[in-house]
Formats: C-alpha cells, structure tokens, sequence
C-alpha cells in the first residue's frame, strides 16, 4: 500500500519524540512531509532544537522541520512543562546539539502551502501538542480543510478531567482558542485524550524493554522516559506514567488497537475556571452533530509491542 502521507506538528517533549520516533521507524507506512514545530511544552527556541535532534537520532536529517508559532493565537503568555520535561524539554538523555539545518519559513505557511497544493484530501495532520500552528494556518487560508484527510490529534479530556487545571488538559489549556478553530473546521478529527493516553502506562517491565534493545534510540528512550514519568508516577502513585502522543501514531499504524465513538465535541474558551475544557458529549445529551471520534480504549499490550518493534528497526 501507498504510505499515508503526514505533517506531524509537535512541541518535544519526551513523549512528542517518541512518537517522532514510532513515526520515522515506519517509513512502509507513513511519508512525513515534514514537522512543524510550536511552542508547548516548552518555549518554540527549544522545540524546534529538540525536533531536529530526534530527526538525528533516527539518522533521518532530510525530514523538513519548520518553526512556527512562539505564543497562542489570543492568550498573550505561553503556559509551558518544564516541571514534566525539564528545562530543554527532553532532560533525560544526552542528546547533542543538532546539525541539521532548520527550514526557512514559518510553519503556518509551510502547513498552508503543503496543504493547498494536495490535489485532494490526501494529508494527515498529526497534532502533538498545543494547536496554534493549525488553528492559525485555517485563519489564514480556510481553502486548506477539503485537502486535510483527518486531523489526529492528542489532547482534552472528559472523565479523567485535566492534567493542568482541574478541568484541562495541557495541550488544549495552552491554546483553547487555536483547539476550538480546529474542532470547528469541519475537517474529520480523531482525538486522543487523557481518557485513552492514561491507559497507555509506560511501566517498569516496559521502559526497560526500551533499554534491552542496546541501540540509541532504544537507550535515549529509556533515560527519557526515566525523567518524564517521575513527575507521573509521584502524581498518580502509578508504576510509570501515560505515553500520550505516540497514540496519535499508533492511530494510524494499528487502529484495531483502538476503540472509540463519534461524538460532539467543544472547547471552553470563556471561563477562567474551566478555560480550556474539552466538553465531550458522550451520550449524545445536547443533540449537537458528532464533529470527533474521541478514542476512549486502547490494547495497551499491543500498543507497547508495536513501539517496542517499530523503535527496534532504528
């Protein structure tokens, strides 16, 4: 089969490089057009570093990586994770300064010239954190949502609540404006929440899996998810934490892993106390047309198989 062509936008993040990773790992079925690169988890001068050293653990230095936005679209202060991800945002391994050129550009243009140039619905967007780029890039050129295939995206949640405020999750909390734009696009969503990443735990058993493979990509991912899930585990009193981006990938790679509902789907964007709410109606109370299929289930023993097997070819 052709692969399906992707742009992954991404904040990194622990978690956003192991998803870059499962990603690169599976060129037989993914075609990365390139990554655009927002600030998230931590500020856009170090996202964009962090893109292109994981491009150049998986000794894929040709990947286009584009910055893009470097606060949210209406919010005037970016809410960054430096107390998850450390102060570089991947603190764990020792990863070197990359050497591959970052692209002239802005993201939202790349995103919107990619996408306008598409003869169809052809391009999967890949959405691993706050989406400023996204919501901005359909401000700019709403022509762009007939040649999106879907949007995969991780990010609220409804039982689990939130992971930043008592009712938002971090990715959506950090740009609500710029997530309700992209719920309200019109362009098929899938959406990865909470509900689904916290059944997705990187145990013991599991991060050592990652070491046993002896490679550096399987030792970097590791020492990266020895560092990030501290935070979870001492949160939660888990054994390890959620690996909530690489489900976005996983999505794509083995959907069978997955179960889900088609439901509507809005984000609060008015209330102080609840701003960045994703209001999920799952039993279908207000009548509103389903605009999402949000993930809620996930075989947690396949989804480490396939990471485990995929991070192996690197």
């Amino acid at each position: 089969m052709t692969p399906r062509r992707i742009i992954i936008d991404t904040d990194p993040g622990q978690d956003d490089a192991v998803a870059m990773l499962l990603a690169l790992a599976s060129p037989e079925d993914l075609e990365i057009l390139g990554v655009t690169v927002v600030a998230g988890n931590v500020p856009l001068s170090l996202t964009e570093k962090n893109a292109r050293r994981i491009c150049e653990l998986a000794s894929r230095p040709e990947i286009l990586v584009y910055a893009g936005c470097a606060r949210p679209m209406v919010r005037t202060r970016l809410v960054t994770a430096e107390h998850v991800h450390g102060k570089t945002g991947l603190d764990g391994p020792d990863l070197p300064e990359p050497s591959m050129a970052l692209r002239q550009g802005h993201a939202v243009d790349f995103l919107v010239d990619t996408l306008m140039a598409a003869e169809d619905a052809s391009i999967t967007l890949c959405m691993l954190g706050p989406l400023t780029n996204l919501g901005m890039a359909l401000v700019k050129e709403p022509g762009i949502v007939p040649k999106i295939r879907e949007i995969v995206l991780m990010g609220g949640g409804w039982a689990e609540g939130g992971n930043i405020t008592p009712a938002a999750e971090f990715n959506i909390y950090v740009d609500p404006h710029a997530a309700h734009n992209v719920f309200e696009c019109g362009a098929p969503v899938t959406m990865m929440p909470l509900d689904v990443t916290h059944k997705a735990m990187s145990t013991r058993v599991r991060v050592e899996r990652f070491r046993a493979l002896g490679s550096p990509v399987g030792l970097a991912v590791a020492a990266m998810l020895d560092f990030s899930e501290r935070f979870d585990e001492a949160k939660y009193g888990t054994d390890g934490g959620p690996l909530h981006d690489p489900c976005v990938i996983a999505w794509l790679l083995r959907p069978e892993l997955f179960q889900g509902k088609r439901v509507a789907v809005e984000i609060e964007t008015a209330s102080e106390r609840t701003l960045g709410m994703t209001v999920v109606d799952w039993w279908g109370v207000t009548g509103k047309p389903a605009n999402a299929l949000v993930i809620n289930q996930i075989d947690s023993d396949g989804f480490y198989e396939l990471l485990t097997e995929r991070l192996a070819r690197l």
